[in-house]
């Protein structure tokens, strides 16, 4: 394990048990919102120690973390619930089964599921941190960039979702370690990750442009290195094959990042279009949910919905547009304009990055990332703005702009600091350029520096710069207050509001 690495690591940990210590305090002093939220009734009797688990860690449990939870417990039993995609309720339900078993005798199965969520997702965490700094290491090539990076990624402005019940800490381990995976030229691997990752959440299925992208890359300079080195029929063949090659990987790649989605959707078809299950077999509790609420449940005596006979049954888009009111321009409407401000540091952040990419290498843009020679791609420029950057930045626009028009906008904070690093190298990058304290030169304040140094000039521990500059924090640029200020707050307030079910993002 390199300094780095040991560092990131040791900050994540310490912001998750930071995250579940003031989670539980802003549970017990501020009083719930009566929101209108999904609260299925409890079936099961209490146990022993449930009351101190739920008085703990019951703040993970508000919003959209009570579907995971019921669906961990239940399974999928009312049509919304098919709006959250299986992997991490079988996780929860697998640690509750196994790691936490003995447990069993003083925790409920609800007990146990949430100590599974702040265990899992505490792991979890730790996997996508350790993940993006590899991924930044071999995307960006510049060592300082990829570790300041990290650390800005531990105080994320989505922290509360990272620690709840969501599954984002998940998709972003899967996704940042299926896309170091393919940088790295290991193509099925990285396909069975994002793959996993597609089980995780529906918008894995935007990391196939990876797929098609980066083998595309690499096979047009495998291309451009044959027609040097190779003469005649040979470079016909190798021509050939390298196309063969790039088209197989393609298709094959496709089909198994794109298989948890259709599999998910054909279980979901099966579940409400042809069920085998009666009212009599649901406890009457969730059933008499189901009437108040006005869910539907799967009953075979009963007719099939009107999404069943549609020539594409997708489930997932029925529940969308359904009990999520999720469409084109859907949420453009003056009383949303609050949660057009709340997404407005994270979109800020897109493009910006958008932005200053372009303005950086505006002709590697309009050849969609294709130099004119290999060299770029063996040894690219380092930093922010190097070619290997650029299906990076393709990607988060493309999140950017389907999250803003098409989306609850307040959710874009989340989404995007889940599925792509970009947020977090452009802040990286706007503090190494602006804040003079982080700067490459020698400063006049030496307590704040990316490294230690010991009396022989040996290099210590990387120092975080992170906490080094919080005590300056008022003498820092404009953009390090803006920066820090907007991750901090954002980390606090999602965890103060959200476990106590009030709006957030």
């Amino acid at each position: 394990m390199t300094m780095d690495v040991r560092a990131v690591l040791e900050f994540a940990t310490a912001t998750r048990g930071l995250s579940l210590l003031l989670q539980a305090v802003f549970n017990a002093v501020i009083p719930d919102h009566d929101a209108d939220a999904f609260r299925p009734p409890r079936t099961e009797e209490p146990l022993y120690l449930d009351s101190s688990v739920e008085w703990l860690l019951g703040g993970l449990s508000h919003w959209d973390a009570e579907h995971f939870l019921f669906i961990a417990e239940r399974g999928y039993l009312y049509e919304h619930n098919f709006a959250f995609f299986p992997l991490f309720p079988i996780i929860l339900r697998g640690l509750a089964e196994t790691l936490l078993w003995p447990l069993s005798s003083w925790l409920s199965v609800r007990g146990r599921l949430l100590v599974a969520v702040a265990l899992g997702n505490t792991a979890l965490f730790l996997l996508s941190v350790v993940a993006l700094y590899a991924l930044s290491r071999t995307v960006l090539q510049d060592r300082r960039l990829a570790l300041l990076s990290s650390l800005l990624y531990c105080i994320t402005p989505a922290n509360v979702f990272m620690t709840a019940g969501y599954s984002e800490s998940l998709f972003a381990a899967l996704t940042f370690g299926g896309l170091f995976l393919l940088e790295k030229g290991f193509t099925f691997r990285a396909c069975l990750a994002l793959s996993i990752a597609t089980a995780a959440r529906s918008n894995g299925l935007v990391n196939i442009g990876f797929l098609l992208y980066l083998p595309s890359l690499h096979a047009i300079t495998q291309i451009r290195v044959y027609r040097t080195t190779t003469k005649g029929h040979s470079k016909v063949f190798h021509y050939i094959w390298a196309i063969i090659r790039l088209l197989l990987t393609s298709l094959l790649g496709t089909a198994i990042i794109a298989l948890p989605f259709c599999a998910f959707q054909y279980y979901g078809y099966r579940t409400f279009c042809t069920p085998s299950v009666s009212l009599e077999q649901i406890p009457p509790a969730l059933v008499s949910l189901a009437e108040l609420k006005g869910y539907r449940i799967p009953d075979e005596n009963g007719p099939p919905p009107l999404w069943c006979m549609r020539p594409l049954p997708l489930l997932y888009s029925h529940i969308q547009d359904v009990y999520w009111d999720v469409g084109f321009l859907r949420y453009f409407e003056l009383r949303q304009i609050p949660n057009f401000i709340l997404a407005l540091p994270m979109a800020t952040l897109g493009i910006m990055a958008a932005y200053a990419y372009f303005l950086a290498n505006p002709e590697l843009c309009l050849r969609l990332g294709l130099w004119d020679t290999g060299a770029h791609f063996d040894k690219p420029t380092p930093g922010m703005f190097n070619p290997r950057v650029f299906v990076y930045i393709v990607h988060s626009t493309v999140l950017l702009v389907f999250g803003t028009l098409c989306m609850h906008v307040q959710v874009l904070t989340r989404f995007m600091a889940s599925s792509t690093p970009v947020p977090f190298w452009i802040s990286a990058h706007l503090l190494l350029l602006n804040e003079p304290l982080l700067h490459r030169r020698k400063t006049s304040n030496p307590n704040v520096q990316l490294h230690t140094h010991s009396s022989n000039g040996c290099q210590h521990t990387p120092q975080n710069p992170i906490i080094a500059l919080l005590p300056y924090f008022k003498s820092c640029s404009s953009t390090t207050q803006g920066i820090l200020g907007y991750f901090l707050s954002y980390w606090v307030l999602g965890l103060a509001l959200h476990c106590n079910f009030l709006p957030w993002t």
